[in-house]
């Protein structure tokens, strides 16, 4: 089963791109070897758009308010370039420091992990792992709680 995914952003200064992700955006991080930080990401979701070329990616980030964060940015000296309407949503471009850019946007259409609210049960050696979405992720982003499993000839079902 496929649990996560990992983007790469390719930098003429990737040490100033990190302390960039570290310091001004606050994302979570593991130090794997002397400074290489790997960085979690909030709640993610992937589009495939038609192209005429194979091996084009794209990486936004995504705000509730785009407003409220390009202040805050611009507050911490990032650049933010004017927001123009698309029609999936408000989009800036965010300069990185080296000399890179990513896309910040405040998307119009759904998101899947809103729309999904389903829980999933796992069995795990002598438990029982229970996944719960959280803010309405899905299932397999959820926090697990093992319960200890209990054999189904003791457990009596009644009618809610």
């Amino acid at each position: 089963m496929i649990n996560g995914a990992h983007v790469i952003i390719y930098s003429k200064d990737a040490e100033a791109d990190r302390a960039f992700f570290k310091n001004v955006l606050q994302f979570p991080f593991v130090d794997v070897n002397k400074g290489w930080l790997i960085f979690a990401l909030p709640r993610s979701e992937v589009a495939v758009h038609p192209s005429d070329e194979n091996d084009l990616h794209e990486f936004h980030l995504m705000t509730d308010d785009l407003d409220a964060e390009m202040a805050r940015l611009r507050k911490a000296g990032v650049a933010c370039s004017e927001p123009t309407m698309q029609g999936w949503g408000r989009l800036t471009r965010i300069k990185l420091p080296g000399g890179g850019e990513i896309g910040l946007y405040q998307p119009r259409h759904a998101r899947p992990s809103n729309a999904c609210a389903s829980r999933r049960a796992m069995t795990s050696g002598r438990n029982v792992i229970v996944s719960r979405p959280s803010q309405g992720c899905s299932a397999a982003c959820g926090a697990e709680i093992a319960i200890p499993r209990i054999p189904l000839n003791l457990i009596r079902l009644t009618p809610a």
